[in-house]
């Protein structure tokens, strides 16, 4: 039998599973409702490789300095400011991994590591600096009611004579944009600590990826019909989840941030899928997929493939995202 005809009377009978698979979703979702969720409370460690291998340690130390911060939440902050880009400059000047202004350094900077300097381009200094700052501005409204976190937040967006004035989060829109925006990202960075809930459109999402199986792979397809109607991986899954109303970052290892996490043993049709060379550094992520169950995605693989099923537990699984309309927006547009 030829790899081709053997790929068909694989592709025959793995169709056949999913319209079984297809009725499974919904009632999986349906009684998964009251699931609870995976991120919350307590100190929300780093998810494995969520953070560059190479400030993981800082992010997991740093993270611990107070109670308003957590290690999830100084990543989601980091990864907000600059993608983890140490070398990140804004037109409004901020500068290194934690989008320090000039002057914001000058009075806040710390010398994290140690070595008789502070330096915005080090992260070795740029990460303590940020959780410092934090907590010095946690520690300005620590006797505002509500939660800390979040008055801390808000007092890094609006100023801590805001908050107090408000006591809390001031009524102010971009305010409370941020706060919501921060603490709903830092849900892709923790580790769950229990069952993650399963997202209702997911089975629309699986739905339209299935209708494009067979279409030819097109690197920088997003599906116009200019392109044909020809996607890439993150392409296709960027489309599929748009049908639902959840708009996804065009890149996969952006996609990656659209909600928590769950384990290869609680994979749920419809999660997204993730593979990489560096299974330590989400921002290495190379290729996406919709998950159907049984082990195997829908995915758009490579130039010169079509849009098929492809198993998952291959050595490069890097793993996997539930997405959330909440995580989705959280994302900075640019990082």
């Amino acid at each position: 039998m030829t790899v081709r005809k053997a790929w068909i009377v694989a592709g025959v009978a793995i169709s056949s599973a999913l319209a079984f698979v297809m009725l499974l979703v919904v009632g999986v979702y349906l009684v998964a409702g009251n699931l609870v969720n995976g991120v919350g409370g307590g100190a929300k460690p780093l998810a494995k490789g969520s953070v560059p291998a190479a400030y993981a340690s800082l992010v997991a130390k740093w993270g611990n300095l107070c109670p308003a911060i957590s290690p999830a939440l100084l990543a989601a902050q980091l990864y907000q400011e600059s993608g983890f880009n140490p070398r990140a400059q804004s037109h409004a000047a901020a500068q290194g991994i934690a989008q320090f202004i000039p002057g914001t350094w000058a009075s806040h900077g710390i010398d994290g590591d140690g070595d008789g300097d502070r330096d915005v381009w080090d992260p070795k200094d740029a990460i303590p600096s940020a959780a410092s700052y934090d907590c010095e501005l946690a520690s300005y409204v620590k006797k505002v009611g509500g939660n800390a976190t979040e008055n801390m937040l808000a007092a890094y967006n609006a100023g801590a004579y805001a908050v107090i004035k408000y006591g809390g989060v001031p009524p102010y829109s971009e305010t409370r944009n941020y706060v919501k925006r921060i603490t709903t990202l830092s849900e892709s960075f923790a580790a769950p600590v229990g069952r993650v809930d399963p997202s209702e459109q997911a089975a629309a999402a699986i739905e339209y990826a299935q209708k494009k199986l067979g279409t030819p792979y097109l690197w920088g397809g997003t599906g116009t019909a200019e392109q044909g109607g020809r996607f890439d991986c993150s392409g296709l899954t960027q489309a599929a989840y748009e049908t639902v109303g959840i708009k996804l970052p065009r890149v996969a290892n952006d996609q990656y941030n659209a909600g928590p996490h769950p384990s290869r043993d609680e994979l749920l049709p419809g999660d997204l899928v993730f593979f990489s060379d560096d299974l330590t550094n989400s921002r290495a992520i190379r290729h996406v997929g919709i998950y159907v169950g049984g082990g195997y995605m829908i995915d758009a693989p490579r130039t010169g493939a079509v849009i098929r099923f492809d198993p998952i537990d291959t050595p490069d699984y890097f793993g996997a995202t539930r997405v959330t309309e909440d995580g989705a927006k959280a994302l900075p547009t640019t990082v």
